[in-house]
Formats: structure tokens, sequence, C-alpha cells
């Protein structure tokens, strides 16, 4: 049973609340997101319904790139700083609700506590890898292409518009 307000039969706004695979045809393909965002913004400065337009990341690939190593010195000088930095957020919290007196103590104390506390929890995670993991790296997920896809209605034309951005040198703006 279904009431007047369920939506059903009417097209939400937006993107989809569920996961769901892109529909629509291909009217473009691109080496780089940053081509595929190219592609968009020069349909939207030819009034082209951009709504219906879906870029669509191809042979995803996570990329983890090495920053650097790890040691026992910058594994505890991290641990430190960010017991230090919480520290002084909880002492900051304590002495704006301390109205006994304006006392640095609850600073110095949440700083002193917070040190002690990013210390020892980095000191066992670092221990507990042991040296399976020596290096501190950044994650990113990327794509091998980046299709642009367009709703059947408006694909001819869309991918007649970017034909012609195709023909125009890099350089130029649409």
């Amino acid at each position: 049973m279904t009431g007047g307000f369920s939506g059903q039969g009417r097209p939400s706004p937006g993107p989809p609340r569920l996961p769901t695979p892109p529909s629509g045809w291909p009217i473009g393909s691109y080496e780089t997101y940053a081509g595929a965002q190219r592609a968009v913004e020069h349909l939207a400065a030819e009034d082209f319904p951009v709504t219906e337009v879906t870029i669509v990341g191809v042979d995803l690939m996570l990329v983890e790139r090495i920053v650097g190593r790890l040691t026992w010195g910058k594994v505890l000088g991290t641990g430190a700083l960010s017991g230090a930095w919480f520290g002084l957020f909880v002492g900051f919290l304590l002495a704006w609700f301390n109205t006994q007196s304006l006392s640095p103590l609850p600073i110095l104390g949440g700083i002193g506590v917070g040190v002690a506390f990013g210390l020892t929890f980095a000191a066992v995670s670092y221990a507990s890898t042991r040296g399976r993991r020596d290096f501190a790296s950044a994650s990113q997920l990327v794509a091998g292409r980046y299709d642009v896809l367009c709703q059947p209605r408006n694909a001819e034309r869309g991918r007649d518009l970017l034909a012609k951005l195709s023909m125009r040198p890099t350089g130029d703006t649409p």
C-alpha cells in the first residue's frame, strides 16, 4: 500500500539515495578527471541540461603513495603532539567551566595528561606492528579513464558539442 506522499512515480531531484549503477549513453571519454570536468563545463556553457550528465570513473585503482619511513622518534613525536592538542582542548574546557579561579592548571594538566596518553597509545600501536609497516603513506582512489554519460534524449547533441570541444586547443576556455 502506498500513500499519496510516497514519491513513487516521481523522479527525485539530485543523485539517487541508494547506490545505483550509472545510466545513459557515453558521449565522451577522458584520461583525467580534469578533462571530463572540462567537458561538462563546456556543456554547461552551451546551455546543455547538465543534470542529465554523469561522470563515471572506470577501471578504479587504489593508489598508495609512500610519504616517509616511520621511526620510533617520529611515532613518539607525532603521538606526543597529537596528545598535546587533545589535552589542550580538554584543558580549555575544564578551565572554561572552572568558575572558582582563573588558574592555568587545568590547561597545563590537560596538556601533560594528553602528552602521556598520546605517547602511550602511539608506542603500543607502533610496537604491535612488529616492524611490518615501517612507513607512512597516503591512499587515493583513481580511475584509468573517466566517461561522460548522458541520458539518451540529449546524447546526440552532447556528443556533437564535445566533438567541437575536442577540436579546440587545451588552453582555450569553453
